[in-house]
């Protein structure tokens, strides 16, 4: 049993207490938070961060015993920020913006029930717990896009002819495909987090620990680049016999973990003494806290702590939980049919209503596509804008792959509307025969429809969704999606812009009559 010097045990009870209720009314936010840990191999590493995280408390267990703990009152102002912070990533059904509040929130009451001094000398302890957020997953298709850049770039430089549509690409001994997998995800989230604390364990300078940090970063990018070349390099000269399948992965954590160790090997030249053991402060207190302070800082912790999920548990109650009904609208000239136009179907999860089918010319001519995926009553596992919803989930690039992207603006009478815009391919890369034009092409638009009002973007869509259930307006949500067949003469971008900019206001109208029809709530 811990021997605890008596200053310290009223206010360890009462930060014991204030974490119990965080847990308590925040739980469903922290086992989302394990769940991800679990699930994926990327955050895998999270795990031992609340461990290590004690680990460095504990090293500085004689710096806090000279202190005599007192609560800081000011430290209960940040709670509302990061109150609001849970509620609007809740409302947007967000996990990376709840699970830093819900850290943010553990992290500031240390300061609040223990003191401002006692907080500063476990400061980087606090702020490792950080690292226990599952972030970062939005950078992989920039590391990918760079890790196939580089691979590409390195081939030709050796020698060897390329042919590279999107991240998929043909040499003479056969195709590659840079997947997730690839992107170095999880080596840079294990690079940098090892990294931060190698440098607090062994540099005092700032300089030294910001120098490492950097170069823990750069490290893992370059020496996935370098990985991916090697990979595709010993299948290329082994005829495909070595580095592929299992190998593929073994052979590169292998090789990170060569570069981690002479990393650290290096770094660990430059480290500097340990520091001496911190005195008390001279202005520090000597008179204790009464009980009745404690209990006054625990209850005004504990009305900041139940406000958001009460002010969320309002917003659910004021949202539409009817099923929407969808239907095309009448375009004059165009006839509606209810099967999709090719092969190909979007990769959006658990949307409330569907709606898949395509346009045709009453007078003939090319049919454009129109897919629209419609949310209600979002939830995790079944919101609109999240990474795992995107226009195709085949990374293998076997069926369908996006080639590439782009933005598209249109100037209608009500205003601009940006689209963004992709062209797939329906067939592997290896397959595709001359120029491609024998492999299933489509031109494809998208827009977020964020109950009634456009967006491209992911964060701005999901923050003005979260504005809206906030105010008690619902979270009614859409992505539309307007494509055509590029196979078919006059199915190109030009077609799409003449389709989309004479009959949005429609589309957009049948938006509207899904959202009010059942609505329950005022707007």
């Amino acid at each position: 049993m811990l021997n605890l010097p008596r200053p310290w045990q009223l206010p360890l009870l009462a930060l014991a207490l204030a974490w119990a209720l965080l847990a308590a009314l925040y739980y469903e936010t922290g086992a989302a938070m394990v769940f991800i840990w679990n699930r994926s191999e990327t955050f895998a590493h999270a795990w031992v961060v609340p461990p290590i995280s004690a680990w460095l408390v504990w090293r500085r267990r004689a710096d806090l015993a000279v202190l005599a703990p007192r609560p800081a009152p000011r430290w209960l102002w940040p709670l509302l920020p990061l109150g609001l912070l849970w509620l609007m990533g809740d409302l947007a059904a967000a996990n990376s913006a709840t699970q830093f509040a819900l850290v943010g929130m553990a992290v500031v009451l240390v300061p609040a029930l223990l003191g401002t001094e006692a907080a500063r000398r476990i400061a980087f302890p606090l702020g490792f717990l950080f690292f226990a957020v599952p972030f970062g997953d939005f950078m992989t298709p920039w590391l990918v896009e760079r890790t196939a850049d580089f691979t590409v770039v390195a081939l030709r430089a050796t020698g060897i002819p390329v042919f590279r549509e999107g991240t998929q690409f043909v040499i003479p001994t056969g195709s590659w495909s840079v997947v997730q997998a690839c992107s170095g995800i999880r080596y840079l989230m294990a690079s940098v987090m090892v990294g931060t604390l190698f440098a607090y364990l062994n540099y005092r300078s700032l300089a030294k620990r910001w120098a490492f940090v950097s170069v823990a970063i750069v490290t893992p990018l370059v020496a996935n680049w370098l990985r991916a070349y090697m990979i595709v390099m010993l299948g290329h000269l082994s005829g495909n016999r070595l580095a592929t399948g299992v190998d593929h992965v073994i052979y590169g954590w292998v090789f990170f973990g060569i570069i981690m160790l002479v990393m650290f090997m290096l770094g660990a030249r430059w480290a500097d003494p340990d520091p001496a053991p911190q005195p008390a402060p001279a202005h520090a207190a000597t008179q204790g806290v009464s009980s009745l302070r404690w209990s006054g800082v625990l209850l005004a912790v504990a009305l900041l702590l139940v406000l958001p999920p009460q002010l969320r548990a309002r917003a659910e109650h004021a949202a539409t939980h009817a099923a929407p009904v969808l239907a095309a609208p009448a375009l004059p000239g165009w006839d509606w049919h209810g099967e999709p136009m090719s092969s190909w179907r979007p990769s959006f999860e658990n949307p409330a209503g569907v709606l898949h089918g395509r346009f045709e010319p009453a007078a003939g001519g090319p049919a454009v596509g129109v897919y629209v995926g419609y949310y209600r009553d979002q939830r995790y596992g079944r919101q609109l804008v999240t990474s795992v919803n995107r226009l195709i989930n085949d990374e293998t690039g076997k069926e369908w792959a996006q080639t590439a992207g782009g933005l598209a603006q249109l100037d209608l009478p009500a205003g601009p509307l940006p689209w963004r815009t992709a062209e797939l391919r329906g067939q592997a890369l290896s397959e595709v025969r001359g120029d491609g034009s024998r492999a299933p092409r489509l031109r494809v638009w998208q827009v977020y429809w964020i109950n009634g009002r456009p967006f491209v973007s992911d964060w701005q869509a999901k923050l003005y969704g979260a504005w809206l259930g906030l105010l008690g307006r619902g979270d009614d949500a859409a992505v539309v999606l307007v494509y055509a067949d590029k196979a078919m003469a006059g199915a190109d971008d030009a077609r799409l812009r003449s389709f989309i900019g004479q009959h949005w206001t429609a589309l957009d109208t049948a938006l509207r009559d899904a959202r009010d029809r059942d609505a329950t709530h005022k707007q």
